[in-house]
Order: C-alpha cells, then structure tokens, then sequence
C-alpha cells in the first residue's frame, strides 16, 4: 500500500512538474515598445508612448514622437496600452497546490506567537496556480503566511522562476500580526446565540500581544547567550527595517493596535482589511500609515454601512489622504488573485479616477511593500517588469496581453487553464 502512495505522489509531482512553463532566460536584446498608450502608474498618462528598455532596466519613457534613435527590437503597439506589472499583496500564492490535500499546504504553522516564519522558504514557484497570474498581467506578489495571533514573515517575488531564490524580490519585508476583535458571536451550529457581543476575553487577548512585544523589545537590550528565535525574528520592526502588518477592523481595534505598536517603538506600520478606517483616518495620517483593503466583491460588514460601502471605501479613503492598496485575503483567494485589475477596476467604477485605480496595484502597492524603487512605476532606471494589454486591463473584456516582460524577460502566458480554454474552444469547429 505505501508503494501505490509513493508510487502515485511521484506520478503527481511530474505531473506536475512538467506542466510548467520554463521560465524566461536573461534579456539580451534591447526593446522598444511604441505606439501604445501608456499608464505609467503614477497616474499618469502618455498617449503614443515609447518605452525603451535593455538588460531588464529600463532607458527611457516619453512620447513617440521624441527624435531619439530605438533600440534592438522595435514592438509596434499602436491602438494597445502598456502597464507596469501589477502586484498582488497579503496573498498566498504558491503556499497551498490544493486546498482538500493538507500535504500540499504550507500557508499556516502550529502555533500562535510566530515571527520567526518565514513564508519565502514554502513557496512553489512552479505552482500551476502561480503561472495562472501572468496572463492577466499579475507579475508580482507579497507571499503571507496565515493563522496564529503572529502569522509570520512575507516576502516578495516575481512570478516566473525556478525556485524561492530565483523569485525572490524582497525577502521578509514584514511580520503579520493578527489583532483580536472586541466582539464575538456564539457558534451557532452548537446551538449558541450567533448575536455579536463583546469579548469579555478582548482585554486578555491585547495584553498578551503587548507583552510578547515589551519582551522581544527587552530581549534586545540585551547580551543574550540562549538565542529566543521568536523575540531575535522582530529586531527589524524596532529598528524600522521591518515592517508590521496590523490585521485589524473596527475603530477601536485598529486604534488599539497602533497604539500598542507607537508605544513599544514600532512605527513602520500597514493596516490590513481596516473597515472602519475611514472613522479613524486622522490617526493612520498623522502616523502614515497605509492601508490595504479587502477585495471589493463582498457584502458590508455592517448593517450601518452603505449597500456600496465595499466598492466605494477606495476612494473615500483616498480622498482622506491615505495610501491605499488591495489585498487579497479571503474565500479562494489563490485562485481569486487572478481577478486583481478587476478588482481595481471595480473601484474605479465606483468613484475612484481610473489612474488612481490603476495605483492600487502599482504604485501604491509597490510603496506599500517597500519596492517602489525598483518596480510600481514605469520609469527610467526601474525593473522593466511590464506589460501590453490589447485594451483597458482595468476590463475583463480589454486584459487581454499580448507580451509581458518580468525585468526585461519577455514571459509565457501560457498556463493550464489557457491550454484548456484552446483546446476546448476549438472542440467544435472541426465538425
């Protein structure tokens, strides 16, 4: 019996293997894209672009119609839009193949308090989930750890790579920290009052989040002969070289949690999912503080919110004056990852300046991670990680690529469900 399990893991993991797209060797040749209409990221616009880029950096950026020799090969992109590489953030990809077989999980660890996690170490750059991104012009992504009170550390990768090394854009870029809520319902499938009601136990939850702080900060003021690796993992947020992720919502969790972070010295701080953020935005600009919110196909979460509250918190928080992005904790987020310039697409329908929409998962995000000074923005001396959509790739009938680049490499756009949706749409027109 142990050899048939052997005996068909092995057979799934070539499987597996071999449905990979090999990923892209090094530029070599120079290219020059004109033509398109670019969205630098910024927010700005430049109709009849030429972008120009060698040795995966790119040269230049500026109108067509600029007297300046091309370089290497010449993409004509008249009619099509170019975008820098769209980043998805508080993601999972590449942590779980399969979500109803636990052997190929590695999205949660056993325990609570975890900053010594780190999440870079499980990714699978050859998921068939992972390559499924590209064509819809996801090129780069925050890899997070799930579960406990203290998740663990991300990281920041490009999607097309051989392994964890090779993917790697930035390693450990932050610690997630769970924070509790001050209500809770009863379990109604035991029969409990499902009515929310306040945590009698909230009290007790935030003091030991505070104390596991207060004692990693002691930790190191000191000579420590024994090495702690949970308390030696947080020496970056002291130092402001680390950022901590707050998951938080409700007005006064999220006032709770920034408040215990400023007090223990921890100032390099993103708010994850925040409803209510927009209640306590003087605190989360004064202290600039991000905020990454959940994805807008969702009901509201209270019954006080506005039927569109989902869809229009984008905006209202950018017009407070706060550095806004998209994550994508939830239901099948993996495979819902793919939907992210929809997403984005979504709030700009709702209120949102479409260019500011097109931030939340450029710009904006690449700030947010702490990248922007190589990717976010297609700009002279960044990573020419971009790509040409046929229309609007805010649109699902616009994302339609026809190239994409990951620094400077021209990528396959290829994937499983792209050779399934080729091989069945032809079924019939043969007969």
């Amino acid at each position: 019996m142990r050899k048939i399990i052997y005996s068909l893991i092995f057979l799934l993991t070539i499987v597996n293997i071999t449905a990979q797209q090999t990923p892209a060797s090094k530029q070599t040749k120079s290219i020059s894209i004109e033509g398109a209409t670019a969205h630098l990221g910024n927010g700005e616009i430049i109709e009849n672009s030429l972008i120009m880029f060698s040795k995966g950096k790119i040269i230049f950026v500026g109108s067509s119609k600029t007297k300046i020799a091309r370089i290497g090969k010449i993409i004509y992109a008249n009619g099509k839009h170019i975008y820098p590489g769209f980043i998805a953030t508080n993601s999972t990809l590449g942590l779980v193949e399969v979500d109803a077989v636990k052997a190929s999980s590695d999205v949660r660890e056993t325990g609570i308090m975890n900053p010594h996690i780190r999440s870079i170490i499980a990714y699978n750059a050859e998921s068939k989930v992972v390559e499924s991104m590209r064509p819809n012009g996801v090129l780069m992504a925050q890899i997070t750890p799930r579960g406990g009170t203290i998740s663990g550390t991300s990281s920041v990768v490009q999607l097309d790579a051989w392994n964890w090394e090779d993917a790697s854009l930035k390693n450990d870029d932050a610690i997630h920290m769970n924070w509790p809520s001050s209500f809770t319902s009863g379990r109604w499938w035991l029969g409990e009052d499902p009515a929310l009601k306040p945590d009698k136990n909230y009290l007790k939850k935030t003091e030991e989040i505070t104390s596991f702080f207060k004692s990693a900060k002691q930790y190191h003021k000191k000579d420590n002969s024994i090495k702690n690796l949970p308390f030696s993992s947080t020496k970056g947020l002291f130092l402001g070289t680390q950022k901590l992720f707050i998951h938080a919502s409700g007005q006064k969790e999220i006032t709770d949690a920034v408040t215990m972070a400023k007090n223990l010295g921890i100032n390099n701080l993103v708010l994850v999912n925040g409803h209510e953020a927009e209640k306590v935005a003087t605190l989360l600009v004064n202290n600039n503080i991000p905020v990454l919110l959940e994805r807008p196909h969702r009901n509201p979460e209270s019954e006080d919110h506005a039927y569109d509250y989902t869809y229009t918190i984008a905006k209202t928080l950018t017009d407070l004056g706060i550095l806004v992005g998209i994550g994508m904790e939830g239901q099948m987020e993996r495979m819902n990852t793919r939907n992210l310039p929809f997403y984005a697409g979504t709030f700009a329908a709702h209120g949102l300046d479409k260019e500011d929409a097109v931030k939340l998962i450029t710009n904006n995000a690449a700030k947010i991670l702490g990248i922007d000074n190589k990717v976010g923005t297609l700009e002279v001396g960044k990573d020419a990680t971009l790509f040409i959509s046929e229309g609007d790739a805010l649109d699902m009938r616009g994302n339609v690529l026809t190239e994409a680049f990951i620094q400077g490499r021209k990528i396959s756009l290829e994937s499983h469900q792209t050779k399934l949706w080729k091989r069945y749409s032809n079924k019939f027109k043969s007969e």
